[in-house]
């Protein structure tokens, strides 16, 4: 059985890897720190809210970002996009200050919202939770 299950994911990891090369806008892990607000959204929130931002329901419910006027609190999206609610899992372990505020500037000036107050990565350092104490903090 374990011989089984190494051949498929033998064959599966080249197949895989090919088509992350082929997308022509796949954020490589090097090059991801240096992704733009409208890159993240592209790669981690269209997936869900749709390439126009308004939503989805099926299998859960998506909230339209397009035109939404809970984004005309820069909080509002910082804390979602941290934390996560409901179905939307916390990206904020994942992205650095700098990436959460570009991709909430990003939907918060596209998509039918015209918020021009523009976030920076200290204005999202205050949401992040504190660090776990580790065992050397003892």
């Amino acid at each position: 059985m374990k011989t089984v299950l190494l051949a498929i994911a033998l064959f599966a990891a080249p197949s895989l890897a090919m088509a992350q090369k082929t997308d022509a806008d796949f954020i490589d892990a090097k090059e991801a720190s240096h992704a733009t607000g409208q890159q993240i959204f592209t790669h981690i929130c269209q997936g869900c809210h749709m390439a126009d931002a308004k939503g989805a329901v099926g299998a859960g419910h998506y909230p339209a970002l397009a035109n939404n006027p809970k984004l005309a609190s820069a909080a509002y999206p910082v804390v979602m996009v941290m934390n996560g609610r409901g179905a939307m899992p916390p990206f904020g372990p994942f992205l650095t200050d700098a990436q959460v505020a570009d991709v909430v500037n990003y939907v918060r000036s596209h998509f039918g919202n015209a918020y021009t107050d523009t976030l920076k990565p200290d204005d999202v350092k205050p949401f992040r939770p504190p660090a776990a104490p580790t065992d050397e903090d003892n």
